[in-house]
């Protein structure tokens, strides 16, 4: 049995927190790094040296020996250099540990090999990577040693952010501002920063490495091409919660132990849904923070199932047939004197700043619906929504009971006048307590969900960073801050503005709230009579990033340039037919050299065993081996011909051009070719002698844990 820990021994043990470095620079200094994290205030090149140097002997103690600009280019992963903190070698041979401001603030990773979208060439190489003094600095164990890693910023030579941290910065500073303005209408004068708050739920799946590596689709891809559903899958609902198996708990534990060195506030674990399917949630952090921190949760996720011989799969729909993995996104909005916006109270029908909030952020969403939806696109992404409890490709905001009655209220008579009280709920048993019940239910199929004091946006996929959705929420937040501060400033009667603007704003944009079930076929019809975009896939959502409305908001707040727009969408479009061809040629590599060659040889014994008993017995009867011989067959043939088919239009792929069309080719065409591909194979896995089948299928891999 291991020895026992207290958590608070070791958390943040590996962090340049803002604890250390009040021990550990002159309290001056630390004044001066405290104004530029606070307020923004400059830095200069003397503060940098001083803490660069207190940085270095801070993890030369740990055992550092290279540091890193850690950043987040837009390749969906986070980047890395090494460099060592030796110098030149003095005259005796021996080697000075040095690292100064200048390196601490400044490197200069070569832009032209990362994602980005036409903004830099081959020639154009120059990048920079900015320290992000706001996120502290870690230090990471693996192989290579130990790493100091300082998060960052980058951009190209031209000041283009070419990463996923500068625009959530700016995104930070925009909604800061025009929420501030908000707050102070309503007499506060204690605030002065106003943050964006993040916790995003992390669901992974885990599976044993052996088998893993007889799977080359989850090898190539993060999910499996081919497979047929096992007898059992989550029908019972009893993998959910559930007990955590022992190998499943060492995991958890080794995995939480790495966070909590971190600084990551890893909260909660559980079963999900899903066989093999699990949950990791995190206490709320600032935004920027939050995106850092789950950047590193994940690659930490990965590093430590190898210790356990697993695998930890974060692909959005590993498994066709069962639920898919998302990230829950859940925002708020706090001051830093205290108070939550999204916190209703007690009685929140007489809440005008939260009622307010309420409505500017149905303005926001309603306004910039497609763009939300867009956040959260990616290729594994589409085969998850909209089934298996993940939220519907249509945006709608879910209120609850208590808040949509106020909301309906305002919009009936233009004011509330009562909330919905929290009953009790009896449990009918004489030893248990009757328990408070929460004002409103919970509808897991809404896309945007009020939940108390935060609203959780749930179509995130699990392998995606945080950053775009914070991005986008905070940004179209913003602007609907500005636009009802703009009118509300000018008020001669405040109270009467206020009381009027929220029933404005609930009256224009109610279309966008829908508390029923979204998985229905009803709401996909009413959405389109409510004029609510209907974005099926990642594909069909990259336009968003480019319309005139976009480009206008996105540029009046500073956090995108329509260059920067426009490369966005490019190096998403080349994402998503990057990943899709990868795909089909694994599918094409599987089918033709394991799969069919597999079949071939049980359909020859096949064949063999039905002479032979025929030679032995004329008489017998062989009728199920032919049935099977040629039921077989057949779908061998089907097998070909899909094959075929699919190979030739992954050549005729290499026609098209770079961008939307061919973005579009692989959705439209080389997508529907490799589900006939898989249509065959699966319905050949259930026929063909297991031990001939050439990988573990998914009972092997869901339930042998």
């Amino acid at each position: 049995m291991s020895e026992a820990f207290n958590v608070a021994d070791i958390f943040g043990e590996n962090v340049f927190n803002d604890t250390v470095m009040k021990e550990r620079l002159p309290k001056k200094v630390y004044q001066e790094v405290r104004k530029v994290i606070d307020d923004g205030a400059d830095l200069t090149i003397e503060i940098a040296d001083v803490v660069a140097n207190a940085m270095k002997d801070w993890a030369i103690e740990r055992g550092a020996t290279h540091y890193t600009h850690w950043f987040q280019p837009l390749t969906g992963v986070t980047a890395e250099k090494h460099d060592s903190f030796i110098s030149s070698p003095k005259a005796d041979g021996k080697v000075l540990m040095e690292f100064s401001g200048k390196e601490l603030i400044k490197g200069e990773p070569d832009a032209s090999s990362f994602p980005s979208g036409g903004l830099r060439a081959t020639f154009e190489a120059r990048g920079y990577t900015a320290w992000d003094c706001t996120s502290p600095a870690f230090i990471k164990q693996d192989a290579a040693g130990t790493i100091l890693c300082i998060p960052t910023a980058f951009c190209s030579y031209t000041g283009e952010a070419l990463d996923k941290k500068t625009p959530l910065l700016r995104s930070m500073e925009a909604v800061n501002t025009q929420a501030l303005r908000i707050v102070k209408l309503f007499g506060n004068t204690t605030a002065t920063k106003v943050t964006s708050s993040v916790g995003p739920e992390q669901e992974y799946f885990l599976v044993d490495r052996d088998k893993y590596l007889k799977r080359k689709d989850l090898i190539f891809t993060g999910r499996t091409l081919f497979g047929a559903m096992p007898p059992k899958g989550q029908e019972l609902d009893d993998h959910y919660f559930g007990t955590i198996r022992e190998r499943i708990a060492a995991y958890m534990k080794d995995l939480n132990e790495e966070l909590w060195k971190l600084g990551i506030p890893a909260k909660t674990q559980h079963n999900e849904v899903a066989p093999a399917q699990h949950e990791l949630a995190p206490i709320y952090e600032e935004a920027n923070v939050a995106v850092d921190h789950n950047q590193v949760t994940m690659e930490i996720m990965k590093k430590v199932a190898g210790r356990h011989n697993l695998v930890c799969l974060l692909h959005e729909k590993p498994f066709a047939g069962v639920n898919g993995s998302g990230k829950h996104n859940n925002w708020s909005l706090t001051t830093d004197d205290g108070m939550n916006l999204l916190d209703p109270g007690k009685r929140p029908h007489e809440n005008r700043q939260f009622l307010l909030v309420l409505t500017a952020i149905m303005k926001a969403v309603k306004t910039h619906s497609d763009l939300l939806r867009e956040s959260a696109g990616n290729p594994g992404n589409d085969h998850r929504l909209g089934a298996n409890e993940a939220p519907p490709a249509i945006i709608s905001m879910f209120l609850g009971d208590q808040l949509r009655d106020i909301v309906d209220q305002i919009i009936e008579t233009g004011s509330a006048t009562s909330s919905l009280k929290a009953g009790k709920l009896d449990t009918g048993v004489s030893t248990l307590p009757n328990l408070r019940k929460d004002a409103t239910d919970r509808n897991r199929t809404s896309p945007f969900a009020f939940t108390g004091n935060k609203f959780e946006f749930r179509m995130v996929g699990s392998s995606d960073s945080v950053a775009s959705p914070n991005i986008v929420l905070n940004t179209i937040v913003a602007e609907a801050f500005c636009d009802i501060a703009d009118e509300l400033e000018k008020a001669d009667d405040f109270d009467k503005a206020v009381d009027e603007m929220i029933h404005k704003l609930a009256v224009e944009n109610k279309d966008i709230v829908y508390d029923a079930d979204g998985y229905s076929d009803e709401w996909i019809a009413e959405a389109e009579k409510r004029g609510l975009p209907n974005l099926k896939t990642m594909v069909d959502a990259i336009p968003a990033l480019t319309t005139d409305k976009a480009v206008k908001l996105f540029e009046k707040f500073g956090v995108f340039t329509k260059a920067e727009l426009e490369s966005r969408a490019e190096v998403q479009y080349e994402a998503y037919a990057k990943a899709i061809n990868i795909e089909a040629k694994a599918m094409i590599d599987i089918a033709g050299k394991q799969i069919i060659p597999s079949v071939i040889k049980a359909t020859i014994d096949l064949a063999a065993s039905i002479n032979e008993v025929t030679a032995a017995c004329p008489d017998a009867d062989v009728s199920v081996q032919k049935e099977l011989l040629e039921e077989t067959s057949d779908l061998l043939s089907e097998t070909k011909v899909a094959l075929s088919k699919l190979q030739d239009v992954v050549v005729e792929s290499e026609t098209k051009a770079e961008g939307e069309e061919k973005a579009k080719f692989f959705k439209d065409t080389v997508k529907p070719a490799m589900d006939a591909l898989r249509a065959p194979v699966d319905k050949l896995e259930m026929i063909v002698d297991k031990d001939a089948w050439p990988m573990p299928s998914y009972g092997d891999l869901i339930f042998e844990v």
